[in-house]
């Protein structure tokens, strides 16, 4: 363009010094070289303004090609022009403390552990099509916790195949990085957790119903599935979540959504039982005999509540869980009936907005500035119940509590949308069947339990 500029000058210069020329006699040689020159400079301009055309025509030919690098918190995205098509990379660890007060000493369960460590990628195709993959680091070996493609067709239709999270429980659909609290409640015991299977969901009535059901392998209390499934019993899955308020912009309704979901199936050998009920500390206080096999149906049902208004957030869930066991193989089946509830709440100090997908801090703490992010405060009641029928022939009184009554309270420190302190203090006291010795044989159950676990937080 500077080049143009030039040239342009030169020609309204020449043209300039023609007219005067033109009104008194001149050499009529010099006035047509002077004419040719102007002419030659205009056609160098055409030249290069068609070159610049050219450059420009190139330049947008290949910005529609180019794709989008876009760094944020919410990952690293490699997308086509038009967003069709895109590769995400997101993250996740998380590194706990986990100190526990009053158990005598002899139970080896103060330390550091990596709860979670995962690289997970995700990814869109033509835009109806998507794919998910989170493996993870952290605990004692690798494993696949989530590998399906998805289907688009519409919001109100959507299908995925693979393997994720069984849509009954509320607080366990939450990601990993923005529950209350660092540990779920004692409630998610009694719900699936990972899967096989194929899912349809979508949205209706403008985004105010949400729904999801599938087929699915069937798992065990608190389980996951590997990556085969081979038996012939599997499990349907529902759940429906409302928002009827969704619209109304004025109302303290507007952040109420609530539903039911369920499970339904048959499931067989050791692997359709719990492999153990734990508490807010992640310790065992309640297990089957290892001889206790399932044989028969299986089903749950979970009302659930989800509630946000401004700073303040809350869930609620309540969980029974029915199975039917026998003692061995041979021995004869019997029905037993597990139940769960909780009611979690927080308030966002600073604030910002409460959500269920995490607080964003208005600032990010920076010392120098004198910001400090965002505070909140966590509240949580919990219980599970063991049906009393368990005792003694499926499960030992002796070693085993049949109830968990936890209490929790926390304060989370959002640094940044990405990075968190969470510090959580639990305390779980313990009920026995009649059957159950004075004292427990289980050294964890002799008291109640008292946690204290803090939380380094990276999740993008």
């Amino acid at each position: 363009m500077k080049t143009i500029s030039r040239l342009g000058l030169a020609l309204l210069a020449a043209t300039a010094f023609i007219h005067p020329l033109t009104a008194a006699p001149a050499d009529s040689a010099e006035l047509q070289a002077l004419r040719d020159q102007v002419n030659a400079l205009a056609q160098q301009i055409k030249v290069l303004s068609r070159q610049i055309e050219i450059k420009e025509e190139a330049a947008t030919a290949a910005a529609a090609t180019t794709p989008k690098i876009t760094v944020s918190d919410k990952g690293v995205t490699l997308a086509s022009q038009d967003g069709a098509n895109s590769i995400k990379l997101r993250g996740l660890v998380q590194l706990d403390s986990r100190l526990f007060f009053g158990d005598g000493g002899g139970v080896n369960n103060n330390g550091f552990v990596l709860r979670r460590a995962r690289i997970i990628t995700e990814g869109t195709f033509a835009k109806n099509y998507s794919y998910q993959l989170v493996p993870e680091f952290g605990g004692s070996s690798v494993s696949i916790l989530d590998a399906n493609i998805g289907v688009t067709l519409d919001k109100s239709f959507q299908l995925k195949f693979g393997k994720f999270k069984s849509p009954v429980g509320l607080e366990l659909l939450q990601s990993d990085s923005w529950t209350f609290f660092n540990e779920r409640s004692i409630v998610t015991n009694l719900v699936p957790n990972r899967d096989l299977g194929v899912q349809a969901s979508g949205d209706l009535l403008g985004g105010k119903l949400n729904y999801a059901a599938g087929i699915f392998g069937g798992v065990g209390d608190g389980g996951s599935s590997n990556n085969a499934d081979f038996d012939n019993e599997k499990d349907l899955v529902a759940r429906v979540l409302a928002s009827p308020f969704k619209d109304a912009a004025d109302s303290s309704l507007q952040g109420l959504s609530f539903g039911v979901s369920g499970s339904i199936g048959r499931e067989k050998t050791a692997a359709g039982r719990t492999s153990g009920y734990k508490t807010d500390g992640q310790q065992t206080f309640f297990s089957y005999n290892s001889s206790v096999v399932s044989d028969g149906q299986v089903w749950r049902v979970s009302p659930q509540a989800d509630y946000r208004n401004g700073s303040f957030g809350a869930i609620a869930e309540y969980v029974v869980s029915t199975v039917n066991v026998r003692p061995t193989a041979t021995g004869a089946k019997k029905e037993l009936q597990n139940k769960g509830w909780q009611l979690a709440a927080g308030y966002v100090l600073t604030g910002e907005d409460s959500s269920y997908n995490g607080v964003s801090p208005a600032t990010n703490f920076n010392w120098e500035k004198g910001t400090w992010g965002a505070f909140e405060v966590t509240g949580r009641f919990a219980n599970l119940k063991v049906d009393d029928a368990a005792f003694p022939l499926f499960a030992s009184a002796a070693t085993n509590a049949d109830e968990a009554s936890s209490f929790g309270a926390g304060l989370n420190w959002y640094l940044s949308k990405t990075v968190a302190f969470k510090f959580d203090y639990y305390q779980t006291h313990f009920g026995f069947n009649a059957a159950a010795p004075a004292v427990s044989g289980t050294q964890i159950l002799r008291q109640d339990e008292k946690a204290f676990i803090s939380r380094f937080q990276l999740a993008f």
